[in-house]
This record gives C-alpha cells, structure tokens and sequence, in this order.
C-alpha cells in the first residue's frame, strides 16, 4: 500500500501542537488510518471527523462547519460532533436546526441536544426532548439520565423529575450510582428533600458526591442539624470530604447563628489543608461576613493565595454591610484592576451604596458598566439601578428600566413604590400600588410598609383599612413588622384608639412594636401616655434604644415637660449605655428654647459633639419667634443663611415674621430679597381632608372647590357663634401690610378653616373630623378652632406639621403649649 499524502490542513494542524512533544504527520496519518480501518469508517469520511474534532477542541467553530460542509460522506459521529460544539458555544438555534435535520439519531445525538437545554436551564424543552426520544424507541443510558437530571434545578419542573425517576426504575437504573446522585441532587433542588432523603436511603452503594449532595440540600432548606449530622456520618463511614462538603456545612453554620462551631470548622479546614481551596475560602469568608465579624473576615481574605471575584464580592458587600463605604469602594476599584469576570461584580451591593448616598453620579457610573458587562440584563442588577434611579429622584429613569425587566417580580415594584413614597409622591405610590396588585404580582411585607405610609402621610385612614384588610387576607398580620407598620399608620391617621387596640391584640411584640406605640402617643401630644407605655416597655424585659428616647424627649419637649425630659436625657447615658445623637441633642434644645430657657439651649449646644444643623437653629428660630427674643433671632438666621444647603423657605419666612411682628417692614423687605435672590421659595399652605374615600384639598382663600359658596356660607355663619362665644381674631398672625379689615377677612379663609367647613356640611352631625395641614398651624386658627368644636359638639383633629391637636368641647389636647 503506497503511502498517504497528508492533506494541507492536516499539515497545519500538526504546526498548531500544544507544548507536548511535537507528533510526526507520519504518526498523525498512521493514527487515523488504523482507528478507521478498525472501525471500518470510509478513511475521508475519518480523517475529516478527526479535523472537525481538532478544531472544535480549538474553539474554531465556524471552520469546523466549513469542513463538514466539504464532507463527501458525512455520518452520524460528523454531525454529533458538529451539534455539540454548537451546544458548548451556547447557540442551541443552529445545534436544534442541525438535530431536526437528522435522520438517523443515536442515544448519544439525544443526549446531546437534552444536554444543551439542561445547561440553559430549560429543563421543560429537555424533558419534552427525553420523551420525544422515548417514543422513537431509542433506549437512554446512564449519561442521559444524569446529563437531564444535571439542569433539573427548580421547583416548578417536580412533576416531570418523578417521571424521569419512574423511568429510572422501569429500566432498572436505580443501583447506578451516577444517576442516584443525580436524583437526590435534584430532589434537593427542587424542596423535595422527602423524596432525597429516601433515595439516598435506598441506595446500593454511596459516595462523597451522595453525602454531598443531601448535606447541601438540608443546609439550603434550614435543616441545619440534619446537615451537621450527616456530615458526621459521613466521618464515620471513611469518606473524605471534598470542598463541596465544607461549603454546606458552613452554610448550615450560617443558619446555626453559631459563631464557635464556625471556627471549629475552620480550624479543621487548616488541619485538612482545605482553607487554602479558593471555593472553600469563600464559604468561610461568608461565614465570618454573616456573623458580623468584619476584622476575622478581612484577616481571612488577606491571607487568602487564591482569589476570585466571588471573594472579592462577599468583602465588599460586608463592609458596605457594615457602613464602611469607602473601603467597599476601595475594594471595586481594586477588583476591577483583576481578570474576574465583570460580568459578575456586586453591581448591586455598589448601586446600593449609591443609592443610600444619593449619588447619582456613582449610581450612573455603575449602570454604563454593567451595560458595558451585559450584567444589567440580570434580574438583581436590573431591581438595583430602579431602586438607585428612584432614589436619587429620577423616576424617568427608574421607570424605564423597571419597564424592561424581563420579570417584574415583587422586589422591584417594592423598590419603586417605596421610593416614590419616599420622595413625597404618595399617590403615584398608591396608584404603582395598583398596577401591580392588577399585574397579579404578591406584594410583601416591605410592600405593604411602603403603601400603609402613604396612606399615613394622606392621612387616608379609609384607605389605611383596606390595606389592613390585605395584609389579614396575605396572611402577614401575625408577623411583628407588618403589625408595628399597622400602628404606625393608624396613629399618623388620629386614630390613636385603633392603634392601642391593635397594639393589645398582637400574638408577640418586641421593640419595633413598642416603640411604634411609644411613638403613637408621642405623635398624638400626650406625654403622660408616652412616658407609662415606655416604662412598661422596660418593665416588659426590652431594652429601650435610641428611638425609644428620642420619642419621650420629643412628648416632652411638645408637653413643656422639661424637667422630665432632662432626666430622661441623662438616664439615657447612665443607666442605658446610649450615646446620644444629632436628633436628641435636637430635640433637647428644642425642648429648651420653647419653655424660653434660651441661655441653657444655647449652653448645651456649645457642649454637644456636634456642629448646630439646620434642624437645630430653626428650632431655636421658631422658639424666638414664639418668645419674641430678636436677638437670639438674628444669631440663628445668620447661621441658617450662611449654609449653603438651606433651601428651606421656612428660616426665611420665621425671620421674616419677626421682623413683621415687630413693624420692620424695611427688614422684612430684605429677607425677601435675600430669598429670591437664592430661588428660595415660601411652600404655599393647604389642607386637606377626607371625605367619602376621596381627599378634598384646600389652599387659603381658596375658590376652586365646586361646593366654595356653600363653604364660605357655612364659615360667615359660623364666625357669628364664635363671636359671640367670645372669640376675637388675633390679627397679628397675619403678617401682611394690610388695614385689620383685610387681615380678619383673611384669617377667616385660611385653608384648615375651608377644609373644616367642608367636612362639616359633608358628613353626619357629631362624627370626628380629621384634617391635615402641611404647614404648621397660626396660633388665631388653633384659638378658633377650640371654638368651633364647642359650638359644633364635634372632635375635629388636625395634624400639621409639627404635631396633632385634638379639639374637643373647646380644650385642645396639647395645652396651648406648642
């Protein structure tokens, strides 16, 4: 037999050797032509298998095809080979087209194709691929089997992995050990841990991939005991743990909120030599990370050999865990300085960041990278950059995302809901809320938090119920959060009886939920409520916290109880261990100035850890106004003007004030310059109130209402009775200059008055009216007010923007001290 002439290509494909010693063409030629004279292939048809093979192995696809094309005469080995490499490059379009077209198909061609949608996680189109194959009477072997089993992950797809399983058994597969792993793998995946369990029981024989496998599936189902123990078993049977096997047990450790065990694993990951294997690492990186052990995590990542960008992720994301911005920033620099795949940096812990921060810029930053890396396409970075983009204000752009996710599940309707709530746009919240109760999608409990706070700010307590109701029906009411939630809104509404009742009729409470009702009573202006519930929250065995004091100081500074609230003040150090911070310094001082203890505010703003902010000048400013001290006034408005931030109109408008009670309009005048001068703008007032499920709002003289004639009608007639209980108007509130005539007409229409109209000659005699203001509320609307709900025989509640006052018989609750 004369010798063959190597082709060209197989030339060059001898040149293109790896680093082993070089294979002579004669070697090369002689390999082909014995494996096809013993397998009795056509020699082309052989040689061109074992090029297309070689350039598939290469990563040369399209080359590949281009051979197979040439083919003269092709088999069913060409065209397995061919469908699998386009399998492994991820295009299954070409890989189906190329398997449809066949006409004689092997078990392996089917194992194949099943193999590429399992690797795509289509595990329906794979199953509908395996019962294709058996009606076409081609028998699956033990690969099939686990190659389908392989993308069997989700809960959804357990009817058809009982049907593989019952095919396992029918063809009498049940003793392979490959494909009995396989099962409990995929029973554990899918929350069949039962049906796990018991084919592991009745396995012939096991492995470390069985004990794996089921260690893993208890330790991601909670079951941290049955994990543990298993790995025990596991000890004692003589099989050797693998990586696989410490990643569920730390797992399970997490769970176990067991911080000792942790290091004991740890300790044996150093004896085993295992603490060095990067995958390893890792799970005991998010072991310390999820024990808040920060310094033990950071000591472990630095002394780590290997690192891959799931390290660098968990790190990350424990120090922006833990507040620490800056190094996590420091770290996503450095990380993107790597060869790790950007596909999968924590986008979302970063946008996180720059969402808390309000760092639009970051947050836009991140976003071209992620679209740069493909990553915005996953589902977590997509909820991200709509919770980022809603946060720093631009819900054009957080809507437009939001609109393009593949699927729009609960997290990030929560996301955008909460923002818009966030932001003071209640009603888009409410109306998001909707849309997405409409879409069919299950809210959660941070859903309803966010929807029951709008309902709070709307003071809508109609609406507040039907949410209530919701909540009861989803099943969330026995749940701590949503019951705190509840109470918080029922108390922003006024109905601080419903809020008590809820309180007393929760199954378990804890420190949100005291601290929801301390905070109720402190809303609503009843300091002595306050102060009892937070004493019996002490007597209950809870520790109060930083809110729990920062509502009695507030019910004291609102109650002119200053004595009290310095006590509380100082047990809070004392006897508790709590620093204070900025917003109880805040609410001392406030507390101060307002009993006219002007030298002792100014004493502890001198002595506090903190530079006075906005919050705290302008309370000593309204304080002035109230007590008429200009000169403490005008220290106060210095500050406030000379901060760059303030682009608060109310400074100015206090200032302004002053000035205006005490006749200097020239002063007057230059406040206002100052204010346009910075585009600072006085936030018109208005009111508004509920009635027959719908918000009616009003602003001062306000003639836009369609029922207004009856309004001012109800309001002269009213102002009559008051007269002659004796109420007479406090003109000085109005602060324009105008004749009295004016400022009395004036006074009359101020839009609580307009709102408190309009409920009365909209709802049935003697039931509470309750009516919000954005503002807070003259002292000569307070007066008549008093008056009106004597006259009237109603309790009329307002809440503006300091505080609620209940008006009743004439007496409000707060005392006249506000």
């Amino acid at each position: 037999m004369k010798p063959h002439r190597p082709t060209i290509a197989l030339k060059n494909l001898a040149s293109l050797a790896p680093s082993k010693p070089p294979i002579s063409l004669q070697n090369v030629e002689s390999f082909v032509d014995a494996r096809s004279i013993k397998t009795g292939f056509d020699r082309n048809t052989c040689r061109s298998n074992f090029l297309v093979d070689s350039l598939l192995r290469k990563g040369n696809l399209s080359e590949a095809h281009q051979v197979f094309d040439k083919m003269a005469n092709r088999n069913t080995v060409s065209t397995n080979m061919l469908i699998s490499g386009y399998v492994k490059s991820g295009d299954l379009l070409r890989a189906r087209h190329m398997f449809d077209a066949m006409l004689d198909r092997t078990e392996v061609t089917w194992t194949i194709m099943i193999g590429g949608y399992s690797q795509k996680s289509q595990f329906h189109e794979a199953f509908r691929l395996f019962a294709e194959m058996r009606r076409h009477d081609t028998e699956p072997d033990h690969v099939t089997f686990a190659t389908l089993l392989s993308g069997c992950n989700e809960a959804e797809v357990d009817r058809e992995l009982i049907q593989v399983h019952a095919c396992v058994l029918k063809l009498g597969y049940n003793s392979s050990l490959i494909i009995c792993n396989s099962l409990v793998d995929s029973y554990c995946k899918t929350n069949h841990l039962d049906l796990a369990c018991r084919v592991f029981t009745d396995m012939p024989e096991r492995d470390s991939v069985s004990f794996n496998a089921l260690i893993n599936g208890f330790a991601k189902d909670g079951l941290t005991e049955d994990a543990i123990t298993l790995f025990l078993e596991m000890q004692n049977s003589g099989f050797k743990p693998s990586d696989f096997t410490f990643a569920g047990v730390l797992t399970a450790a997490v769970r176990l909120n067991d911080l000792f065990f942790g290091q004991q694993i740890h300790g044996f990951l150093v004896k085993t030599g295992y603490v060095w294997n990067v995958f390893v690492g890792n799970a005991l990186l998010d072991f310390y990370s999820k024990h808040d052990c920060l310094v033990e995590a950071r000591k472990l990542f630095d002394e780590m050999p290997d690192l891959d960008g799931i390290s660098y992720n968990i790190i990350i994301t424990c120090y922006a865990w833990f507040g620490q911005h800056e190094e996590a920033i420091r770290l996503f620099r450095e990380l993107q300085f790597t060869r790790f795949n950007r596909r999968q940096f924590p986008f979302a812990t970063m946008l996180s960041i720059a969402a808390n921060a309000l760092d639009l810029q970051m947050g836009q930053k991140l976003h071209s990278l992620a679209i740069l890396t493909t990553a915005d396409s996953e589902l977590v970075v997509g909820n991200s950059l709509v919770d980022m983009y809603a946060k720093c204000g631009r819900f054009e752009e957080a809507e437009k995302i939001f609109r393009t996710l593949a699927n729009r599940s609960t997290v990030p309707w929560t996301a955008i809901i909460s923002s818009y709530v966030q932001r003071g746009f209640h009603e888009e919240g409410l109306n998001l809320f909707n849309e997405m109760h409409r879409a069919g999608v299950r809210a959660d409990q941070a859903t309803f938090a966010s929807i029951l706070k709008a309902s709070a700010n709307l003071a809508s307590v109609s609406l507040g119920r039907q949410i209530h109701s919701v909540v009861i029906r989803s099943g969330f009411m026995s749940n701590v959060f949503s019951g705190s939630t509840l109470l918080y809104m029922y108390a922003k509404c006024g109905s601080i009886k419903d809020a008590i009742h809820l309180f007393q009729d929760m199954p378990e409470r804890n420190i949100v939920s005291w601290n929801a009702l301390i905070s109720a009573h402190a809303q609503n202006g009843d300091a002595k409520a306050t102060i009892d519930s937070f004493e019996k929250m002490v007597q209950s065995g809870f520790q109060p916290d930083s809110v729990s004091f920062l509502s009695v100081l507030s019910a004291c500074s609102h109650c002119g109880l200053v004595q009290e609230g310095l006590r509380y003040f100082r047990t809070m150090t004392e006897t508790h261990n709590i620093v204070p911070k900025k917003e109880h310094y805040a609410s001392m001082v406030d507390m101060l100035c307002r009993s006219g203890q002007f030298n002792e505010a100014e004493q502890m703003m001198a002595e506090m850890p903190f530079e006075p902010d906005q919050i705290i000048w302008s309370s000593v400013l309204n304080s002035c106004r109230i007590h008429k001290n200009q000169e403490l006034a005008r220290k106060a408005a210095d500050q406030l003007f000379k901060m760059d931030v303030l682009r608060d109109a109310a400074a100015y408008v206090s200032m302004s004030n002053i000035y205006a009670v005490a006749g200097q309009w020239d002063n007057v005048g230059k406040v206002k310059k100052a204010m346009r001068e910075r585009g600072i703008r006085k936030v018109p007032a208005y009111s508004w109130v509920e009635v027959r499920h719908k918000l009616h709002v009003f602003s001062a003289n306000d003639m836009l209402h369609p029922q207004m004639e009856e309004i001012r009608k109800k309001i002269d007639m009213l102002s009559e009775q008051m007269e002659r209980e004796g109420y007479k108007p406090d003109t000085s509130c109005d602060l324009h200059d105008v004749d009295e005539k004016t400022k009395v007409e004036s006074l009359k229409y101020h839009s609580e008055r307009l709102a408190i109209a309009f409920a009365l000659i909209s709802t049935p005699e003697e039931s509470p009216i309750l009516v919000i203001k954005n503002l807070r509320a003259c002292t000569d609307c307070h007066a008549a007010i008093k008056v009106i709900s004597k006259i009237v025989r109603r309790e009329i509640t307002v809440r503006d923007s300091g505080r609620f006052h209940h008006f009743k018989d004439g007496i409000c609750s707060c005392g006249d001290y506000w």
